[in-house]
């Protein structure tokens, strides 16, 4: 078996080959583009098991790589540093690393969740970035009434009705503001719209749908909790312990267990 560490950044792979006892047998340094890593893998010896670290660009290079490998893992960064950490540091020793913590059976891996599950994931976490500026946009919306001294009622300030009202009938508001508090409007209609579209795309795709339903039938389970416990936790089937199957799962939804 070949044991091969990948150092990946946006624009290049630096990649390091090792045999079974740690002896090199290629290094160097790729393009970080699917042609270039075609061509790598004919010069590769087999059989092969890779690794590289978690980053923003591993998911497709997993994707890429996993047919043409016995295994592809990913490491945790974090977790990586703590075990492979060293004072001389460049990309050709990191993937030197790598690749002997994946032959010596040290490598912190990581789950990666299936390609379809990744892809609806990416789409419910840029619907909560679209949350996010939404709420930014609100408190933009009171911050320029309070700056500019205008009284409202705090409750209903985001409801459209009443937010035309205010700008039609209150002398508070002055024309200065006007133009920003309608452009904060629109975005805050904007965002609503395009949440309820993200939403509803989620909960009728036919991969997703069966479970959510599941999910939605435990009181006070609402759609936002269900589609992230489906799409951050996924397949809890790869929580192996039985005693604490239960305990591990809570964990990887980001809640405290309390005793």
């Amino acid at each position: 078996m070949y044991y091969i560490g990948l150092d990946v950044h946006k624009k290049t792979i630096s990649y390091c080959v090792k045999d079974a006892a740690g002896c090199v047998h290629q290094e160097g340094r790729i393009g970080s583009t699917r042609t270039e890593l075609d061509a790598w893998i004919r010069t590769l010896p087999q059989p092969r098991t890779m690794a590289m670290e978690a980053t923003i660009f591993s998911g497709w290079i997993y994707d890429h790589l996993r047919p043409h490998a016995e295994k592809v893992k990913v490491a945790h960064p974090l977790m990586l540093r703590a075990i492979a950490a060293a004072k001389k540091k460049n990309d050709t020793i990191d993937a030197s690393r790598i690749a002997d913590c994946l032959r010596c059976d040290f490598l912190p891996e990581r789950h990666m969740a299936s390609t379809e599950i990744r892809d609806r994931r990416r789409t419910l976490r840029y619907r909560n970035l679209v949350m996010q500026q939404m709420a930014q946009m609100k408190n933009r919306v009171s911050g320029l009434h309070m700056e500019s001294g205008v009284s409202y009622d705090k409750l209903r300030l985001h409801r459209m009705a009443y937010f035309d009202e205010l700008l039609s009938t209150n002398e508070e508001v002055r024309d200065n503001i006007r133009p920003l508090l309608k452009i904060c409007r629109q975005q805050i209609d904007r965002a609503i719209r395009l949440d309820s579209t993200l939403l509803r795309t989620l909960e009728r795709d036919p991969l997703l749908r069966d479970r959510l339903k599941r999910l939605r039938t435990i009181p006070g389970v609402g759609p936002i909790t269900a589609l992230t416990w489906v799409l951050e936790v996924g397949d809890t089937s790869r929580f192996l312990r039985e005693e604490n199957k239960n305990i591990e799962i809570i964990r990887c939804a980001g809640c405290q267990v309390l005793q």
